[in-house]
């Protein structure tokens, strides 16, 4: 009596550390209810399986197991957890993976003491311990593997799946395993070697990919503050010009005393370095809204040192959606690229930059052309650059017009590279 009563514990036990594997797997949270859920589910699944073994026996129960609990569990974690069958099938065959060293341990166990509930005793209290180095060490580790992309589970969920089938098909559907056959012997470590040295590769690819997307992400946050940077200097400037301003009564009011004192000499110099200042401080007006104005100034003064002939058209009155930041990174990427192309041209007389800005339909037109002197190079529609860590500011451009959902353009036509936008 006592040797069935441990024989049904280890059924037990075994059901209820697959479940709660492959949902802890799933990423399912630690709650009351989802605890509550979860053990009800098992009962339900636990008494599926004692029916039938009741109806058809042990051995037709051990080959309807995946039916009885494998499949019930994923579509426990598709419903109820609301995740994809790719993580759902997946946290199943690494549950089911888990469930291998139990298994061993208790073999093991029973071999060594003769005894089949020696077996069963140690299959119970291996799970036990085995739940908890898991819930402590590995869940989340495998967690984020599954939800990090589509590829990343299908490289981690390759193996245990493979070895799900093998099992199934070598051990409980036939008996290939046991038959001695050397090829079928062997046949399992091959592949798992070879599975192996394939996701070691693979997922080292992947793991590359990833550092170049958090590296490229790095570098648009450092433009996005750069820009921050700049437009609070811009502002700072434009305040500067207004405090100058306001403070023109007093530059009057010591011109009029030296006026009344006849010296003319004095005055001319005042005005001169009065002038001086004032046009280091005070922005050029290039349209009403403050955000492009400011942009437009200092680019201005750039293009300028740099003998760069740089002509505006802008008529915009109204604030587009964009925000102060994004409206900074896309002029600024935008002009700095055409600075940086029109700096390689040898003669001063041939570089131009042309830039028009207008809203029509309540929507931001852009179109920005320079000269160059090297032809661009385009991959995907995008222009690339031969330098290493150039490019970005592209990409930055792209990033903030697909963010309003607008569309873009860069070309080429007669000697002038374009880039067109409308948001």
């Amino acid at each position: 009596m006592l040797a069935v009563i441990i024989e049904f514990l280890r059924y037990w036990f075994a059901l209820l550390f697959g479940t709660a594997v492959a949902v802890s797997f799933a990423g399912m949270s630690h709650t009351r209810k989802n605890y509550l859920v979860v053990g009800c589910f098992t009962v339900g699944l636990f008494i599926m399986q004692i029916t039938s073994l009741l109806l058809w026996g042990m051995d037709m129960t051990i080959k309807l197991y995946p039916l009885l609990s494998h499949l019930p569990v994923a579509i426990f974690i598709l419903v109820y957890l609301k995740r994809s069958w790719l993580i759902s099938i997946t946290s199943v065959f690494v549950s089911f993976l888990c469930c291998q060293p139990p298994r061993w341990i208790g073999s093991l166990a029973g071999d060594v003491f003769n005894n089949v509930s020696i077996n069963h005793i140690g299959y119970i209290v291996t799970t036990l311990l085995m739940y908890y180095f898991l819930q402590k060490y590995i869940v989340k580790s495998v967690q984020h593997m599954m939800e990090r992309s589509v590829k990343s589970c299908l490289l981690f969920g390759a193996m245990p799946a493979f070895y799900y089938l093998f099992d199934h098909g070598a051990t409980v559907y036939t008996d290939l395993m046991y038959s001695g056959a050397r090829t079928v012997v062997q046949f399992l470590p091959f592949v798992t070697s070879a599975f192996y040295f394939a996701f070691v590769l693979l997922y080292y690819n992947e793991m590359q990919k990833q550092a170049s997307i958090q590296k490229e992400r790095d570098m648009l946050d450092m433009q996005l503050r750069h820009a921050q940077s700049e437009f609070a200097a811009l502002r700072q400037m434009q305040q500067n010009a207004a405090a100058y301003r306001h403070d023109m009564r007093h530059h009057f009011a010591l011109l009029k005393r030296m006026a009344s004192n006849n010296r003319l000499d004095e005055i001319k110099e005042y005005l001169q370095t009065a002038q001086s200042d004032i046009d280091a401080i005070t922005p050029i007006r290039f349209c009403e809204n403050e955000t492009i104005n400011l942009i437009l100034g200092t680019f201005a003064s750039k293009t300028k040192q740099l003998e760069i002939n740089f002509s505006v058209d802008a008529k915009l009155s109204d604030s587009p959606d964009l925000s102060d930041t994004e409206l900074c990174s896309l002029f600024s990427n935008a002009l700095e690229n055409a600075i940086h192309a029109c700096q390689d041209i040898p003669e001063s007389s041939q570089r131009y930059i042309k830039l028009r800005v207008f809203s029509k339909n309540n929507k931001l037109c852009i179109d920005i052309r320079n000269t160059y002197y090297e032809e661009p190079i385009f991959y995907e529609n995008l222009p690339v650059s031969k330098e290493q860590d150039h490019g970005v500011g592209t990409k930055s451009m792209v990033r903030i017009v697909e963010k309003h959902h607008g569309i873009y353009q860069f070309s080429v036509k007669d000697g002038w590279f374009v880039f067109q936008s409308t948001i």
